[in-house]
């Protein structure tokens, strides 16, 4: 590879008034990212594109004396520029992740410059995206221009997420550890949430997890299951110990039996390690993975998603608290319908019953400018530390029923005085 460079020299490859694809999950190129920042006096109007996304911290190009420079438009809003879209220095485009590739392939959102973190070549000179297939396959395909820094630290994996050295135009060789999130402990309430959904998982399932500590309460509950599969977005942790213990063997799955499926990873160095050149593991492109008709043909998916908030009929606010959006409908809306549609499929919204200040997350009304994620026409399970309420099939007053019924006993009174006056006696004659 003779392409290489230094990070202030590649970045020069950047134009005024082009689009930048800033490549995500635990990986951010932040080398390169922070000498783009640092060419601001150059630039001018250039339009970033961020998806899911961990930073070490806020992003460099957030900053006020930056806001004619960087126009930031999130696919889904990170940590790292939360504040910034919250301040209305930058926007978030909404689609379901798994509809964003199209955008980028269709040129509603052209993408001139890719920015990645890449392993160093194999012997056949492809580097590999590592932890991040998910919208980097796509915004490579179609960008005019690739930068890459190339990542001691970066675990080669399988599947769309190569590229061939030659189509790089310009390299920087780092050694920058990825983000590290700790392997988050479920606490009382999360590990009872965690055991009623694993109660409900057949053996034979192929499972899309989420992240946190109700996810991780699901993964250690299913210890005694057999012939588990995995064809997720995001894969971390959780998901070693199981398919080390072969509890995961993917052997049930219709797509890709035999293989673990992820469009994105983010975890601690033992899952980095775990994935550098392992066969049996394949990142995808995220319009592949969440397609809901493809995942729609592995038998028994189990969908396990998380919520801001759910009101009384069943709508899910996944991704804003009132206006302000804090990350974005991802991937949940293509696992919840394509895991209705799956022959033994079940879907399933896990939140704590209330919040850590102590307001329930079951609400009578959605807060004023909450987004729907999921829809009630879609929702099956909710699950709190209370119990598990079943809405398919339920008319309003009995949804309102199942979940006052989960709720957090302090939050029921209230609760019922509103299902009273929303239903009148269709919900009163269920008392």
């Amino acid at each position: 590879m003779t392409n290489y460079t230094t990070a202030a020299e590649a970045v020069k490859l950047i134009r005024p008034h082009s689009s930048v694809y800033i490549q995500g999950s635990t990986s951010i190129p932040e080398t390169l990212v922070r000498a783009m920042t640092d060419r601001a006096a150059e630039l001018t109007d250039v339009t970033v594109y961020t998806g899911f996304a961990v930073g070490r911290a806020d992003a460099p190009y957030c900053r006020p004396e930056y806001k004619e420079t960087f126009l930031v438009n999130s696919l889904f809003v990170g940590n790292n520029i939360r504040r910034w879209l919250a301040d209305g220095y930058g926007q978030s485009i909404p689609a379901f992740l798994g509809e964003i590739p199209a955008l980028f392939r269709s040129g509603a959102l052209p993408v001139d410059v890719a920015i990645l973190n890449v392993s160093r070549p194999n012997a056949d000179g492809y580097c590999s995206y590592g932890v991040s297939a998910d919208l980097a396959v796509s915004a490579v395909e179609c960008a005019k221009t690739v930068i890459a820094q190339v990542n001691d630290a970066m675990p080669f994996s399988y599947g769309d997420a190569l590229i061939h050295v030659s189509r790089i135009a310009a390299a920087v060789e780092v050694d920058e550890p990825l983000v590290e999130l700790p392997t988050s402990v479920p606490n009382e309430v999360e590990s009872r949430i965690g055991g009623y959904i694993a109660e409900l998982i057949p053996d034979g399932a192929t499972l899309q997890i989420g992240v946190g500590g109700i996810p991780n309460a699901v993964l250690a509950a299913l210890g005694n299951h057999k012939h588990l599969g995995l064809h997720t977005e995001a894969m971390t942790d959780g998901v070693v110990p199981l398919i080390e213990r072969g509890v995961i063997d993917n052997s049930q799955k219709k797509i890709l039996p035999h293989k673990t499926l992820a469009s994105l990873a983010l975890g601690s160095r033992r899952l980095y390690d775990y994935m550098n050149y392992r066969e049996d593991l394949e990142m995808r492109d995220v319009a592949w993975t969440n397609d809901p008709f493809r995942i729609r043909q592995n038998p028994k998916v189990m969908a396990i998603n998380s919520a801001v908030e759910v009101d009384l009929t069943g709508q899910v606010c996944a991704d804003s608290v009132g206006t302000r959006i804090i990350s974005g409908v991802g991937g949940q809306h293509d696992f919840m319908y394509g895991g209705a549609l799956s022959e033994g499929g079940k879907t399933f919204i896990a939140i704590p019953s209330i919040t850590e200040k102590g307001q329930s997350k079951i609400k009578a009304l959605l807060t004023p400018g909450a987004g729907v994620v999921t829809t009630r026409h879609m929702v099956q399970h909710i699950v709190t530390e209370y119990g598990v309420a079943f809405l398919k099939g339920k008319n309003l007053a009995q949804r309102a029923k199942a979940l006052i019924a989960i709720a957090h006993p302090s939050a029921r009174e209230e609760l019922e005085k509103a299902a009273c006056e929303r239903f009148g006696y269709s919900f009163l004659r269920l008392k």
